[in-house]
């Protein structure tokens, strides 16, 4: 070897040992800012899984300052490399590919049954950016397989390239299109319901408020909302959950508010305007008080909130960000008269999840109109905890037990 060709081997060995120290630092800092609760179950796993999602994000924030990737697209595509699989389908279980009006889907069919089966049409979650079918074939299978539903697993378009309501319009099509079909299933249409977790949730109430405002004389309307984890509300970033839960993995509170952002319109200089709430003018802020009011919560989940400020509205943040208050993104902020309509309803939330409260007030929503909801509080669980259903080493016994209530309650439809 000669000494150019050896110096041109330890150049780039100094510029990759310069590359990892910079990126195990970065990680090394924002692991740091993460608080995960003792109550949270197998605490080490998931701080091993928060430093893995810190460090991609890090590594493909360089890659897109460098012109090389494109920093969503590459969180995208190690989020599927590291939980997406592709197994091959369990006895009793035919799962095949498809597209819904020119919408991906993936469709799990139980294959004997003796009588017609509910639908269950599930959007995947991951803040209207990231996510996949790939990445909940665990979870969609076992739905499908437990509870003899044929789980239709919905491919809607993502942001930023496509913005709202690109990802919602994808759900209705899909939805119309598997009611008008569920003969060819074996599928009772009159026994369909919507369901999805984080953002998929959001999708599928603000698609229930959808069809029932919009109806279809031809097809019938879902029998039931199935919402895990929902995130339900535009307005108010510090109920008591997002205060507690602030810096919890795996969605942290800043983080949510640059999804919403993200979805709606791409305009991150008002991130953290809409976090003090400076984008909802006092009159608005009077008239969902009644509906986001904490003293709405029961007494547990109050413990350790610091009392809100109240903040002045800005009318430019306002008028950037006020499509995101409307129910297509809001469906916790509906009216009355609309929000009776929900079909009965499932809703499970995560003690340690800045979601938590959506998915609580939601609840107490519908309960004061009448619609009839089951809930389940997972007590050890975090946001995104479903991803890690039957994962292996990567698994969460909370997991387990929050998918056990869900298909109990799917088998109820």
């Amino acid at each position: 070897m000669d000494i150019g060709t050896a110096i041109l081997i330890i150049g780039f060995a100094a510029l990759a040992a310069g590359f990892c120290l910079l990126v195990i630092g970065l990680v090394f800092s924002e692991a740091m800012n993460s608080e995960i609760p003792p109550g949270v179950g197998n605490r080490r796993k998931l701080h091993f899984v928060h430093c893995w999602t810190v460090g991609i994000a890090v590594v493909g924030r360089i890659l897109e300052r460098l012109g090389l990737c494109h920093q969503v697209r590459f969180s995208r595509w190690c989020s599927d490399f590291m939980i997406g699989n592709k197994r091959p389908p369990p006895v009793g279980l035919r799962i095949k590919d498809s597209t819904f009006a020119g919408v991906p889907v993936r469709i799990y069919e139980p294959t004997v049954s003796e009588q017609k089966r509910r639908g269950l049409m599930y959007f995947h979650g991951g803040g209207w950016v990231v996510g996949s079918i790939d990445l909940y074939g665990e979870v969609c299978r076992h739905i499908a397989k437990e509870s003899d539903t044929v789980v239709v697993s919905v491919g809607y378009r993502l942001a930023p390239e496509h913005r709202f309501p690109a990802a919602l319009d994808d759900c209705e099509l899909a939805t119309h299109h598997f009611l008008s079909v569920a003969a060819e299933f074996n599928v009772d249409p009159l026994r369909v319901a919507l369901g999805g977790d984080s953002a998929g949730g959001n999708l599928a109430a603000a698609l229930s408020q959808r069809l029932a405002t919009s109806p279809d004389g031809h097809l019938p309307s879902p029998c039931g909302l199935v919402l895990i984890y929902p995130a339900l509300q535009m307005a108010d970033f510090n109920l008591p959950s997002y205060q507690q839960n602030h810096a919890v993995p795996l969605l942290f509170r800043a983080r949510t508010v640059f999804y919403y952002l993200q979805y709606l319109n791409g305009d991150m200089s008002v991130c953290q305007d809409v976090l003090e709430g400076r984008h909802v003018p006092a009159e608005l802020k009077l008239h969902y008080s009644k509906w986001l009011d904490p003293s709405n919560l029961p007494p547990e989940f109050q413990d350790g909130a610091r009392k809100q400020v109240v903040t002045t509205h800005d009318g430019e943040v306002y008028h950037i960000v006020k499509g995101g208050l409307e129910t297509g993104i809001s469906p916790l902020l509906a009216e009355d008269e609309v929000l009776r309509l929900t079909p009965p309803t499932f809703i499970m939330t995560c003690q340690y999840d800045v979601l938590r409260d959506d998915g609580i007030l939601f609840r107490k929503r519908l309960q004061d109109l009448g619609v009839k909801v089951t809930w389940y509080n997972v007590p050890d669980g975090f946001h995104g905890i479903m991803n890690f259903f039957n994962k292996g080493w990567l698994s969460f016994p909370a997991a387990v037990k929050a998918m056990e209530h869900i298909v109990s309650y799917i088998k109820t439809l």
